[in-house]
């Protein structure tokens, strides 16, 4: 089977796919809508993936006027754990319990995320770009998905890999983690993109999951249009791509 992904610069290359994956998003959904594809292609391909979730997503009531955040938390975490068994995901999620709409990249958002990563011990971590705060003219991108990037790129450098950073991480019975390879999803940088051809009807199944936010919204048609488009990009690089999902790609340590 083809590589999964590729770097704009050297597009011929074809790096190894990480054997172990962890994926960290603010809420519930946000994986689905910003990496489900490549998540559902590293599954069947085998690769071992894990999700955290830093916020319950407890306030997006989506306009239900009766529902309250305890309720909504219960529905939600149902949800995201749907979604990923949809997308082949074997392990239950990780949810981190901070507040909807009122994360921020704080020092214990920090040492949360790293404690994550130092029990999961991934490979390659998907997070959210910390620098994206618009789309065209309209879109806002949710602070909670910057807090969440911010955080993530942080517990990475310097918590998760050094070991006075936290020392009460290591007292915990968690060694220095290093993460090889970071992919930041939802970027207007991408330099690497991960071919979906195949995979958009499974992405489109673990969306639909998410009833309590989209209703009877059906994601596969608007999921297509945003993969083509991403191709296009992709192609115009050199790679062989209809369908696909683009990255922020930082590598920190060689196989």
């Amino acid at each position: 089977m083809a590589e999964t992904s590729e770097t704009a610069e050297t597009p011929a290359e074809q790096p190894k796919a990480p054997k172990r994956v962890l994926i960290v998003m603010a809420h519930p959904d946000d994986g689905e809508f910003g990496c489900g594809g490549t998540v559902a292609r590293w599954a069947a391909e085998g690769r071992d993936i894990y999700y955290c979730l830093v916020t319950d997503g407890q306030v997006g009531d989506a306009g239900d006027k009766e529902i309250t955040s305890e309720q909504l938390t219960e529905i939600r975490h149902k949800e995201a754990q749907a979604a990923a068994d949809a997308l082949g995901v074997k392990h239950p999620v990780i949810f981190l319990h901070y507040m909807d709409s009122r994360l921020e990249p704080t020092l214990e958002v920090r040492r949360d995320i790293a404690r994550v990563i130092r029990q999961v011990k991934p490979d390659v971590v998907i997070c959210q770009d910390p620098t994206v705060r618009w789309n065209g003219q309209g879109y806002i991108n949710h602070p909670d998905h910057r807090a969440a990037g911010e955080a993530t790129l942080a517990a990475i450098m310097p918590v998760a890999s050094t070991r006075l950073a936290f020392p009460e991480l290591g007292a915990e019975g968690l060694p220095p983690h290093n993460v090889k390879e970071i992919y930041i999803a939802g970027t207007q940088s991408a330099d690497r993109w991960v071919d979906i051809g195949g995979y958009l009807e499974t992405k489109a199944a673990a969306l639909r999951a998410h009833k309590s936010q989209i209703h009877d919204w059906d994601p596969l048609p608007e999921m297509t249009e945003w993969a083509k488009a991403t191709g296009e990009a992709a192609r115009k690089v050199g790679h062989d791509m209809q369908y696909a999902e683009g990255y922020k790609y930082i590598r920190l340590e060689d196989d």
